[in-house]
């Protein structure tokens, strides 16, 4: 294994991605415990608000790059 050189990265970015972690992570896995639960349309809003959400997070990220 090799240490890996993060030094590349900006604060900005890397507080930008953490962010969005947080929200997508959550997003898709509410959503995905609602659908087992049986109430889809709560389940398939949520999936829908983390896929929004990823879109944004690429648009974003675009801004850095």
């Amino acid at each position: 294994m090799t240490i890996v050189n993060i030094s590349d990265i900006s604060v900005q970015l890397f507080i930008t991605v953490m962010f969005f972690i947080l929200i997508i992570a959550p997003l898709g896995s509410l959503g995905l415990l609602r659908l087992f639960q049986g109430r889809k349309k709560s389940g398939f809003i949520l999936i829908g608000g983390g896929i929004v959400s990823y879109i944004v997070f690429q648009l974003v990220v675009g801004l850095f790059v």
